[in-house]
């Protein structure tokens, strides 16, 4: 046999009686100890390597006390608050849309409003008597019958301004004072030995009972007969 095998064979026989003879001297396994006194902290350990980055954080309110939620419903309308201070004029805006026209209104009541007015004429051929009323005796119009034919004159009823005005036929020279009162406020005058008209007006302020009328001086060819008329007029313009 070779050496090599030998050994091989002698160092199994060897193994085989220890392992035997552990089997014959084992017994029944004996109390655990008492545990012994923990030994002394060791050193802190060397730092590990760096970590890999975490998740980003929640969100945090700008106090930094809570984390902003889901936005909630509205809330109830509160009471109206206290009217604010007028804020600046803004700037002038672009002209409207012309609008439709309106429904014509009701007609006013004329009837209501103040009147004055008269219109007569001369009847008689003869020439008026000088520095005298000149009497136009044929009322033309005279619903106020604030002229008075006998007289000649008409007498204000309603303070206020008028307009008076006359129109003369004569066949000579003719000169006629308009008077106020007794006053002469414009004289009108015509000259020539023919038919002619001449007339004048003007406004007067008149205050209640104030009186007008036509005087002739001593030129006072003043007409009235059919076709050659002289009439005196006048008229509340407007009252005070």
């Amino acid at each position: 046999m070779e050496p090599n095998c030998i050994s091989l064979m002698l160092l199994l026989t060897v193994l085989g009686a220890l392992v035997s003879g552990l089997e014959t001297a084992s017994g029944i396994p004996g109390t655990p100890g008492v545990h012994g006194v923990p030994g002394m902290a060791g050193k802190d350990g060397r730092d590990g390597p760096k970590g890999a980055k975490g998740d980003p954080g929640p969100h945090v309110s700008a106090g930094g006390l809570q984390e902003s939620g889901v936005k909630g419903d509205p809330g109830i309308k509160g009471p109206i608050g206290k009217r604010g201070r007028r804020g600046p004029s803004g700037n002038k805006g672009d002209p409207g849309i012309i609008g439709i026209i309106g429904e014509k209104g009701k007609s006013g009541d004329y009837k209501s409003t103040l009147k004055s007015a008269f219109s007569a004429k001369k009847l008689v051929f003869e020439y008026p008597p000088r520095d005298t009323p000149i009497k136009f005796t044929k009322i033309l119009s005279n619903d106020q019958n604030h002229y008075d034919i006998s007289t000649g004159k008409f007498t204000c009823h309603i303070s206020g301004y008028y307009y008076f005005v006359y129109h003369a036929t004569s066949d000579n020279n003719l000169c006629v004072n308009m008077n106020k009162n007794g006053e002469t406020i414009t004289s009108f005058c015509s000259h020539g030995e023919f038919v002619q008209v001449s007339s004048g007006g003007l406004v007067l302020h008149l205050q209640v009972g104030d009186k007008v009328w036509l005087e002739a001086t001593v030129y006072n060819a003043l007409m009235g007969k059919e076709n050659h008329d002289s009439v005196f007029s006048g008229f509340l313009l407007f009252p005070d």
